[in-house]
């Protein structure tokens, strides 16, 4: 590995030891975190540019690794909708909408009961986003399978958003971005990325089914957890944990011309 493939990885353990750790930092997180992504957004773009050229950083036809940033970015902008102020001006309207939707599912009268908790929130974000944007970034355009799967959760979370609507007939926390920002960008990531990838309908394929899956977890474990009471909500932010390093161990063939 080269010595700064060793600093990005680096860069990137630090980031979640500091996020996760427990310093002193979970009630501000909880209720602040998407706030740190928004505002980290820019900086994050400029840093990794500038340390692309610094260290000269092969270029590719695409840049893998630029449109991996892209992905993240658009998570970003896509998390500042569901969980800072949405479009009618409703603040973390995510975690009350679905902890609204979760009561009617299950037939639950009772308000004050919410499954869905603001720490699952949080790491469901850090991780299957975060900390898999950084991991596409990290790898690309190496192994290109935590890429692609970046790419499958952009479109499943999008059109859980869409489908959502039509079912229900009204706006959700995310619709805007999932319409305007993610479908558009994962038929592009495709368009840009078909000719330049060994075995691509395999990545696409698997990206889909881990994507898809992700969700699974996501829901499954929280009814497990905080509404079945089986497992230890900490257990189910571990399951978030390693599926979002899943990644790292299929397809590991990457790039190809």
């Amino acid at each position: 590995m080269k010595k700064g493939e060793n600093l990005l990885l680096g860069t990137i353990l630090l980031l979640f030891f500091m996020l996760l750790f427990p310093l002193g930092q979970h009630e501000f997180l909880i209720d602040h975190w998407m706030k740190i992504g928004v505002y980290a957004a820019p900086f994050l773009l400029i840093g990794s540019f500038s340390f692309w050229k610094e260290n000269e950083l092969p270029m590719v036809t695409p840049n893998f690794r630029i449109i991996a940033l892209m992905m993240l970015l658009a998570y970003i902008m896509h998390q500042f909708e569901e969980h800072w102020i949405d479009l009618c001006g409703n603040y973390y309207a995510f975690y009350a909408h679905n902890n609204n939707f979760i009561r009617s599912v299950l037939g639950e009268t009772d308000t004050s009961i919410n499954p869905l908790s603001k720490t699952s929130v949080f790491v469901i974000n850090t991780s299957l986003v975060w900390l898999l944007g950084f991991l596409s970034i990290w790898r690309s355009p190496k192994q290109l399978f935590p890429f692609f799967a970046m790419a499958g959760i952009i479109l499943v979370n999008g059109l859980v958003h869409v489908l959502s609507t039509l079912v229900n007939w009204e706006y959700n926390p995310g619709l805007f971005t999932s319409v305007v920002v993610f479908i558009p960008l994962y038929f592009w990531t495709l368009r840009q990325t078909r000719n330049y990838v060994g075995d691509y309908k395999a990545h696409v394929f698997y990206g889909l089914i881990w994507a898809f899956l992700a969700h699974v977890i996501m829901v499954g474990g929280l009814l497990l957890a905080n509404w079945y009471h089986v497992i230890p909500e900490y257990l189910y932010w571990i399951a978030l944990v390693i599926w979002t390093i899943v990644p790292l161990a299929i397809l590991r063939k990457g790039h190809s011309n």
